[in-house]
């Protein structure tokens, strides 16, 4: 039996070579240029973040803008399909919009409008049913006195004002940034055919022009799923909510229930929020303190089973987001851009998911 060519022998280590130098002979794991590229790409990812924090007023609304869009042009599609020209279709999407927007402020804005009126005797009112924790507060001090350090003598009592404005001021778009959306929006939305056949032409091989398409289509499909499924959800959590504080006597509940639904678009923040916002008026509005947890409480286990149950089983399942990484896109997006970032956290990570799907396929190295 003849041996094998020399070439398809395995290399093998010269006789007399001590075994260390053979090692080192080896190329490294990390290569420099590995490390400057990898450098490179951070450095470029922290100037990009930058950007977009130091001219949110800018980025924020044409992304919002941009996003929104995306999500609508799914429900325009399907209203082409019955041959309604895509300005009508576009027309009628954002009108609807709108109408339910406004018609949000309308059940919320009168009893704010109420109840700011009414601020200082609910206030006291509030503060004369907290009595209840005097003596909680008191074995407090107590024990603190009895470890040696200096127990507070302050009482009870409710937060400072001084909070109010600055909250307002980061929750609350200007009008710069309002007309700056629905601007972009509009044309966006107008022009998103031709947007997208520019986009795709402008590659000249076939298979990139394939893979462009396909990635807008997956966008466009999963942004709009998402959408409406989040829309179902939330107004399911927002009539759980107005019949909960329907049966416990609470004021207002067509009202707080279309303020559930909104808070529920902002993940933990909204329901957080909307929690608290129960609790005060249920303690109001109540003859007891426990009498007036009863809605909280409850508003809170349908906020759980929503939360850990209904959406990650129907999201999860259809778009295949995971929950840390909905967390952590979740964290980044809020300190970058507030309350409208923690509403975009989900459809810009569900485009970073399709991305790196068509870009990276999980077949290539």
């Amino acid at each position: 039996m003849t041996d094998p060519p020399s070439s398809s022998r395995p290399a093998s280590r010269p006789t007399g070579t001590p075994l260390h130098e053979s090692l080192d002979e080896q190329p490294p794991l990390i290569r420099r240029a590995e490390v400057v590229a990898v450098t490179l790409v951070g450095l470029l990812a922290i100037a990009v973040i930058t950007v977009l924090y130091v001219a949110r007023t800018l980025f924020m609304p044409i992304v919002t803008a941009f996003v929104i869009g995306t999500m609508l042009s799914a429900g325009i599609g399907f209203l082409e399909r019955y041959r309604i020209p895509r300005a009508a279709s576009a027309a009628l999407m954002i009108a609807t919009m709108c109408a339910i927007i406004a018609l949000i402020i309308a059940l919320i804005s009168a009893p704010m409008l109420e109840w700011s009126s009414q601020l200082p005797e609910l206030g006291a009112h509030f503060k004369e049913k907290l009595h209840v924790f005097d003596r909680p507060l008191a074995l407090w001090h107590q024990l603190q006195a009895m470890f040696g350090s200096e127990p507070s003598t302050a009482a009870l009592s409710l937060p400072k004002i001084e909070w109010v404005q600055p909250t307002l001021e980061f929750l609350s778009p200007t009008l710069t940034e309002l007309l700056l959306f629905f601007v972009t929006l509009i044309l966006f939305v107008a022009s998103w055919p031709e947007l997208r056949r520019s986009l795709i032409m402008n590659f000249a091989a076939r298979e990139t022009r394939l893979r462009t398409l396909r990635i807008l289509n997956a966008i466009e499909q999963n942004l709009g799923s998402y959408l409406l499924i989040v829309t179902m959800i939330n107004m399911g959590v927002g009539i759980a909510t107005g019949l909960i504080c329907s049966v416990t006597g609470m004021p207002n509940p067509a009202g707080l229930g279309a303020l559930a639904a909104t808070l529920n678009y902002v993940p933990i923040i909204g329901p957080v929020v909307m929690f608290v916002v129960l609790t005060v008026i249920g303690v109001v509005n109540s003859s007891t303190l426990a009498t007036g947890l009863i809605a909280p409480i409850l508003f809170a286990g349908v906020t759980f089973l929503e939360g850990h149950f209904i959406t990650p089983t129907i999201i999860g399942r259809r778009l295949e987001l995971n929950a840390l990484a909905v967390f952590i896109a979740f964290a980044f997006w809020t300190w970058l851009w507030g309350p409208m970032g923690a509403f975009l956290a989900s459809p810009l990570l569900i485009v970073a998911l399709i991305l790196k799907e068509h870009l990276v396929p999980a077949r290539e190295p």
